[in-house]
């Protein structure tokens, strides 16, 4: 099980390293107005989305869902663990969300302005800080 737990935060890892940066390239793209560095941004967006953050996310959830399952009804009497599902499944729309801005993004409708971003790419610090607490102290 140590493993499948080592797995979990790895790729856990990987996919929060995208939901911090993939914010910050849009703030960048946002500002950004020659055809050259749109291109650019585009492709990092599409790779970054795809190559990493996604599959971050599902191997995150998968194995997160493995180290649940055999103990899940005894897991959820604590008080700690639904509400650290519920800010999972909250990352999980923030994670679409991005996938939907990628999307505007990639057909040049883009409807935001560079501070907006900039602000957009705070929620996963503060989902991860909150997380991270009630695995740990399990309030």
């Amino acid at each position: 099980m140590l493993w499948i737990k080592a797995l979990h935060i790895i790729f856990m890892v990987t996919w929060f390293a995208g939901l911090f940066y993939l914010p910050r390239l849009y703030v960048y793209h946002a500002e950004t107005h020659d055809a050259k560095s749109i291109a650019r941004f585009k492709m990092m967006e599409r790779k970054l989305f795809f190559g990493i953050m996604t599959p971050g996310a599902v191997l995150t959830i998968f194995f997160g869902l493995f180290l649940l399952w055999p103990n899940f009804n005894a897991y959820m009497q604590t008080s700690w663990l639904p509400l650290k599902l519920l800010l999972v499944l909250v990352l999980i729309i923030y994670h679409i969300y991005l996938g939907k801005l990628l999307f505007d993004f990639k057909h040049d409708r883009n409807r935001h302005g560079h501070i907006f971003y900039r602000w957009l790419n705070e929620a996963p610090v503060i989902l991860l800080m909150a997380i991270v607490i009630l695995v740990v102290v399990k309030p």
